[in-house]
């Protein structure tokens, strides 16, 4: 090998400086490694710019250890006086000595839930009150007053009980085209139902395929169940991207991170962050593919989705129809007006099904079986559940989502025609999802802060910034679309024509803070003082 030839002049660079060397292997191998563990390299950036803020604050909190802390400390008594806000009448944290009469017990809680106030019932709340009426309540009530006392973990005691949890679950899978095999159970709520799909996924793949390193490929845009899911089932959660413009799952994306170790891909219908469904025939023609299971995520679509064709509004196909879905979840506790705290969790056959059921046969107690996380349910929650389901019909809730989508539909097309804001995505139902035209002109948590101001409680979304309104049959009810798009203009208004520092300690600049800080861990910190401040008594 002569010293004219490339490889000559390489090992001649190499012996002159041998240690420029060593260091750019290490710097390169340090670099793939990085690649592999974040999977891309839009994760490698945001890796980066956390090592660097974490660089940035420890040099600070050695120059200005004081100053820091106390800055933090403010930020964290901001989020805590947001939750706790001012306690009003006597505090309880041990036991009466001596117990109060019904009477007395009713009348705090009435007096309490006056001071709450009822500005839910103009319409003004994204999600979080799926209201099906008065008469609807009503039924609730003498539901939980019949079967108070009832447990379906012993059905030879409540079999009514026990059957109507039955109906309740194949009602349900009847809606999404699930077939004479589907079946299911019900769980406490979404969070639920989406682990209880990780953990009968995860055995099955272990139990058919020895998979003993199972993995999870979940879009950004998935709810944050599927992390915590994974995260206590020794599961490994692979996030992929969403397409920046029209905010579904990239499948491309998909398709690179699929191996042998593909337990499950999950698809949304809709994402809750931008209300827009996955291509779910794309992600199940990959599933068949691969040969693993995928979960539709219905929990937010609930009991619209299933009747947006009926209702004019037609959707591709999401279901049980698809070869490849293998199960679904769906929330009766939102659309289908049931009492909180309660959902559903299908699958394409029983044999899947029983991979998510617990047995401990040799328990001294005696046998143990459970088909989902709980023991003990109250049994008065699938009665409620079973008798709005009754009540309402196929008819009933076909009427709610025609009356939600023509409001959601008035909200989404003025959005579209405003100046300043944008639809983040293309609404596929009644999540409208709003952003800034310009980011750098417009700070759209003012924007939200103003929505506030006028009544609004709307639901705050990162990366990017933006905010959504998800639409209820109360929302349709009260004819809240004209007096969102009024308050939505006049908001913008606000914020570019507001003093400086009218946000500056606004909710919306806690979260714009928290979005724009590289390191989640201080984030991570402020959700907790947000979550014990909710048990500050």
């Amino acid at each position: 090998m002569g010293q004219g030839s490339l490889e000559g002049q390489i090992v001649a660079a190499i012996r002159a400086r041998p240690l420029l060397y060593i260091g750019a292997t290490n710097a390169l191998t340090a670099l793939t490694a990085m690649y592999l563990h974040a999977g891309g390299w839009r994760n490698v950036r945001k890796m980066l710019e956390r090592a660097a803020f974490k660089l940035v604050v420890g040099s600070a909190r050695l120059v200005a250890g004081e100053l820091v802390k106390k800055e933090e400390a403010k930020i964290l008594e901001g989020v805590r006086d947001s939750v706790v806000g001012k306690i009003h009448g006597e505090r309880y944290q041990s036991l009466p000595k001596d117990g109060m009469t019904a009477e007395a017990v009713v009348k705090l809680m009435r007096e309490g839930y006056a001071r709450d106030g009822e500005s839910w019932t103009k319409g003004q709340v994204s999600g979080q009150v799926y209201h099906g009426g008065e008469d609807v309540t009503k039924l609730l009530v003498d539901a939980f007053s019949i079967y108070a006392v009832s447990n379906p973990i012993h059905p030879e005691t409540f079999p009514s009980v026990r059957k109507m949890e039955a109906e309740v679950v194949q009602m349900v899978c009847d809606l999404f085209n699930g077939g004479a095999e589907a079946c299911g159970t019900t769980t406490s709520g979404g969070t639920e139902s989406n682990f209880m799909t990780v953990k009968t996924h995860r055995d099955w793949a272990l139990k058919t395929k020895g998979i003993t390193s199972p993995e999870l490929i979940k879009p950004a845009s998935a709810h944050a169940s599927f992390d915590k899911a994974c995260h206590l089932l020794g599961v490994k959660c692979i996030e992929v991207p969403f397409d920046p413009k029209t905010f579904k799952v990239d499948l491309q994306a998909v398709k690179r991170r699929l191996s042998r170790n593909t337990i499950l891909i999950v698809g949304s219908t809709p994402s809750y962050p931008h209300g827009v469904m996955d291509d779910i025939k794309a992600l199940s023609d990959l599933a068949v593919k691969r040969g693993c299971g995928l979960h539709v995520d219905c929990c937010l679509g609930s009991f619209v989705l299933p009747f947006l064709d009926q209702a004019g509004y037609p959707v591709p196909a999401f279901d049980f129809r698809l070869e490849g879905v293998s199960s679904m979840s769906c929330d009766t506790h939102k659309y289908g007006f049931a009492p909180k705290g309660s959902s559903i969790i299908m699958y394409k056959n029983k044999d899947l099904r029983h991979h998510q059921y617990f047995v401990a046969s040799d328990w001294p107690g005696g046998i143990y079986a459970t088909p989902a996380l709980a023991g003990s349910r109250p049994g008065a929650l699938i009665a409620g559940t079973w008798a709005v389901m009754m009540h309402m019909g196929k008819k009933g809730y076909l009427q709610c989502a025609k009356d939600i989508m023509r409001t959601a539909t008035h909200i989404s097309k003025g959005v579209e025609s405003m100046e300043g804001v944008k639809l983040m995505g293309t609404p596929d139902a009644f999540v409208v999802c709003v952003g800034a035209e310009n980011p750098d002109a417009l700070n759209i948590f003012n924007v939200g802060d103003a929505m506030s101001e006028r009544g609004w409680k709307l639901s705050l979304m990162q990366f990017p910034p933006c905010f959504h309104f998800c639409t209820t049959y109360l929302a349709a009810r009260q004819d809240a679309g004209p007096r969102f798009l009024a308050d939505l203009k006049a908001s913008i208004h606000c914020v570019r024509t507001a003093p400086k520092g009218k946000f500056k300690d606004s909710k919306g600049a806690i979260y714009g803070m928290a979005a724009s800080i590289p390191d989640r861990s201080m984030v991570e910190g402020m959700a907790l003082t947000y979550i014990d401040a909710q048990y500050y008594a």
